[in-house]
C-alpha cells in the first residue's frame, strides 16, 4: 500500500492514481514512516515538519499546532530526531502523520512506546478521524484499539 513495491496481484489506485503508472503522484498520496528508520536523525523536529509541507500538498500546519500541543512536543521543537526518546520519536512521527493530510496513512502500532496522556489523545485524534472520509489510516497492531470506530479488522492470526 505504500507504494515501496509492486502488487503481486492487481493494481493500487488511490484516489484515481495508479501506483503503477503514476508511481511519484501515487506515494504523494500515502503517509508511511518507519518509526526505526534514521533517515531523518540529523533533522531538528521543526524541521522535520516544515519539511513535509512540500512533500504532501494537503499538509495542515494548523492541525500540526494542535497535535503538537496534544502530544507536549513544543519543547523538542529545536531538538534533532536522535536525540529524542523512543515515546517521543513516536509522538513527532505520529503528529507528522496526521498533519500530512496524506489520503491513505499508515501507522505501525502507533500506541507503542507512548504515555498515557499521549494515549488518550491519539485515541480521541484517531475517533474523530473516523468520522472524515477524505482519509483513510490502516493501522496495524497486536489488537484493534478499543472505542475507535473501525471500518474493518483483519486478525492475521
Amino acid at each position: 500500500m505504500a507504494g515501496l513495491s509492486p502488487p503481486v496481484e492487481g493494481t493500487l489506485t488511490l484516489k484515481g492514481v495508479s501506483l503503477s503508472t503514476a508511481h511519484a503522484a501515487y506515494c504523494r498520496q500515502v503517509f508511511r514512516v518507519d518509526p526505526r528508520a534514521d533517515t531523518h536523525d540529523a533533522m531538528p523536529v521543526g524541521h522535520f515538519f516544515s519539511s513535509l509541507e512540500v512533500l504532501y500538498p494537503n499538509f495542515s500546519p494548523t492541525d500540526l499546532a494542535d497535535l503538537v500541543a496534544g502530544f507536549s512536543l513544543q519543547a523538542q521543537l529545536d531538538k534533532c530526531l536522535y536525540m529524542l526518546s523512543t515515546g517521543t520519536r513516536r509522538k513527532v512521527l505520529l503528529a507528522a502523520a496526521l498533519a500530512s493530510g496524506a489520503a491513505l496513512t499508515l501507522l505501525d502500532e502507533p500506541f507503542a512506546a507512548l504515555d498515557r496522556p499521549s494515549v488518550m489523545f491519539l485515541h480521541a485524534v484517531l475517533t474523530d478521524a473516523a468520522h472524515h472520509p477524505h482519509r483513510a489510516f490502516v493501522i496495524a497492531d497486536h489488537e484493534a484499539p478499543e472505542g475507535i470506530p473501525l471500518a474493518a479488522c483483519i486478525d492475521l492470526a
